[in-house]
């Protein structure tokens, strides 16, 4: 049997793929973390329900990554950034989460995140040359 690699926009192929690494995963980590993924999307709209922002995430194990958190340019400032972070915060503490990881470019949020108490622990150099891309978390609980 030969086998060859292809590129393509599949959703069946990337789930399939996505539930072998997470098959693997569940092989070593602890029973009582298994289980442990949720999807978690809140969003900011105005009255009519458009979409002015929002955070992206998921719980998994026992933490919570946050892929996105975006605020549109003409709201930011006035604490919706904030909120959205916090509120996500407190979900995570409440699914017994140790810490929350986040990442950031130097032109995005870096400050942001910084004054909510999340800490620096990697950065990339050169990334589209003058930039760098840091790599945050937020510790809620001490591992025991």
């Amino acid at each position: 049997m030969s086998y060859h690699i292809t590129q393509e926009i599949h959703q069946k192929n990337k789930m399939f793929v996505n539930n072998m690494l997470y098959e693997y995963n569940v092989k070593h980590f602890p029973t009582d973390l298994q289980g442990r993924y949720q999807e978690i999307n809140l969003f900011l709209t105005d009255n009519a329900g458009q979409v002015f922002g929002g955070l992206l995430g998921e719980i998994c194990w026992n933490w919570l990554e946050i892929h996105t958190l975006m605020v549109d340019e003409k709201l930011r400032g006035q604490g919706y950034g904030s909120t959205l972070l916090k509120t996500i915060e407190q979900m995570a503490w409440d699914n017994q989460c140790d810490f929350i990881k986040v990442d950031t470019l130097s032109f995005q949020a870096l400050t942001f995140y910084e004054n909510h108490d999340y800490e620096i622990y990697g950065t990339l150099d050169n990334i589209g040359r003058d930039f760098k891309h840091y790599y945050l978390k937020k510790t809620l609980r001490q591992n025991l």
